[in-house]
């Protein structure tokens, strides 16, 4: 699936994980529900759709301090971009399995 595929579901997608789930309800403008879904989750994923997050909220030094718990770069270009990027490595880390 890419990562279109994934943004044009009609409804929230199941069997899938936590942050994957948080980037759907992302995609569809609801930041509160994405947010929640990905909050108390403490694995690496979940901290960079966290800190995605931020970004889109335009909190940028809380979003910094997500990266460093992800272990990633923080992101400075599209948010868009940065979407697809993280759904596509997410997606493959699930076919992985």
């Amino acid at each position: 699936m890419t990562p279109s595929d994934f943004r044009s579901q009609p409804s929230e997608p199941q069997d899938i994980s936590p942050p994957l789930k948080s980037l759907w309800w992302a995609a569809k403008g609801d930041w509160d529900r994405a947010h929640k879904i990905v909050q108390d989750d403490d694995s690496a994923e979940a901290a960079w759709v966290h800190a995605y997050l931020h970004r889109v909220e335009g909190d940028l030094p809380n979003a910094r301090y997500w990266y460093r718990l992800a272990t990633r770069e923080p992101a400075n270009g599209a948010l868009d971009s940065e979407w697809n990027s993280i759904v596509e490595t997410l997606l493959q880390g699930t076919s992985e399995r």
